[in-house]
């Protein structure tokens, strides 16, 4: 392994610090007292920067550097923890601090697929594009972890829910560092793309339905991040229980299949490898509807390996139709991550109603979706 590919793993793993804002809901609905909408804005605000910053990321990128931009990533998120950590903030101003975090991992989405490239050796960029997905699943399992067991540290019991944010800040502000000593020799184009000249990339069906599977996909997985725990916990199980096999089961796989997708991925072809992910990913999240908690714990070992993958799966299937243009379809695919802020909003409405097992049928049928899409892109390729 290339050592200058250590750095970019690091951003990687930090990346999944967002995925910590679903399970947080949780706790932040207790003390706000909000509905499971209201509480839901706090992953909105993650990946609604993603739609608004993207696009205008990748331009960006392409006249400071992608290593300037992953710099300027990690550089506001560790402000958006650290305000947390040293106050207790009202509702909207942990609002704008989430804000801020999905600007700023925003732009290390941007940046951290792209400049994976660039410090990958001659063959190795889709391996390490694998793994690093994987490394994002660790980041996103210890961040869920933390999440609900930071209250048993004694030097955090005081600051409650809020105690995570010191240890997330550390983590940025040394990925920070470790970024900034890499030496990255970057290929730039001649002539930066405007944002109307990347927009028009959607205008070809392939890459628009791909955009929309992206969107779909992101939507999924924070609805699984976000209801996980209170759906089982509706089921019947306890809250020890429900956060076993729960986001952290799920998201422990989600790391555990992205490492596995990363060796597999070296002899399955990609196309024949999102098929059966997004059949799993169905499955799974079709099991959960069904409201009995030992089916439930199938379902989310089934969900947790068939959404491992999708992501660089779906973003290197779409690269390979047109990778002169790469950067572009990166920026939009990084847009569709706000999927992450809609999608959900429609499972709390759904629970709100009482819906509880019911409301699973949301990520499922994104996966119906994105399994519809691997047959067309079979035939297409047949």
């Amino acid at each position: 392994m290339n050592i200058k590919t250590l750095p970019i793993f690091l951003a990687f793993i930090v990346m999944g610090v967002a995925d910590a804002m679903g399970p947080m809901s949780d706790a932040v609905k207790t003390q706000y007292e909000l509905s499971n909408v209201m509480a839901t804005l706090l992953s909105f605000f993650v990946f609604i920067a993603f739609a608004a910053f993207s696009v205008p990321g990748g331009l960006l990128a392409a006249r400071i550097g992608m290593k300037k931009l992953l710099l300027l990533g990690l550089g506001l998120n560790a402000v958006a923890m650290l305000v947390p950590s040293l106050i207790n903030p009202g509702f909207s101003l942990l609002l704008l601090c989430i804000f801020v975090l999905g600007i700023g991992t925003t732009f290390l989405q941007v940046a951290g697929n792209p400049i994976m490239r660039e410090v990958s050796g001659e063959g190795a960029y889709s391996r390490n594009l694998s793994f690093a997905q994987g490394f994002k699943g660790l980041g996103s399992t210890v961040a869920t972890y933390l999440v609900t067991a930071i209250s048993a540290v004694a030097l955090f019991q005081n600051m409650g829910w809020r105690g995570t944010f010191p240890i997330f800040f550390v983590l940025m502000a040394v990925a920070f560092v470790f970024v900034a000593f890499v030496k990255v020799e970057e290929s730039k184009p001649e002539t930066p793309p405007s944002i109307g000249f990347s927009l028009q990339l959607l205008k070809e069906p392939v890459f628009a339905l791909a955009v929309v599977g992206i969107f779909l996909y992101v939507g999924a997985e924070v609805c699984m991040a976000r209801f996980l725990f209170p759906g089982l916990k509706g089921m019947g199980m306890d809250e020890a229980t429900a956060s076993k096999y729960g986001p952290t089961l799920f998201f422990a796989l989600l790391m555990v299949g992205r490492i596995a997708g990363g060796i597999l991925l070296t002899k399955v072809k990609p196309r024949l490898a999102f098929k059966v992910s997004s059949l799993l990913g169905a499955v799974g999240a079709g099991l959960l509807m069904v409201g009995n908690a030992n089916v439930a714990i199938a379902g989310v070992i089934l969900g947790g390996l068939g959404f491992a993958n999708i992501w660089p799966l779906l973003f290197s299937i779409t690269v390979e139709e047109r990778p002169d243009r790469a950067g572009e379809l990166s920026g939009l695919m990084c847009m569709a991550i706000s999927g992450g802020a809609l999608v959900p909003l429609l499972m709390g409405g759904l629970v709100d109603a009482g819906l509880n097992a019911i409301s699973f049928v949301v990520p499922c049928l994104s996966f119906v979706y994105l399994f519809v899409l691997s047959l067309k892109g079979a035939k297409a390729s047949a």
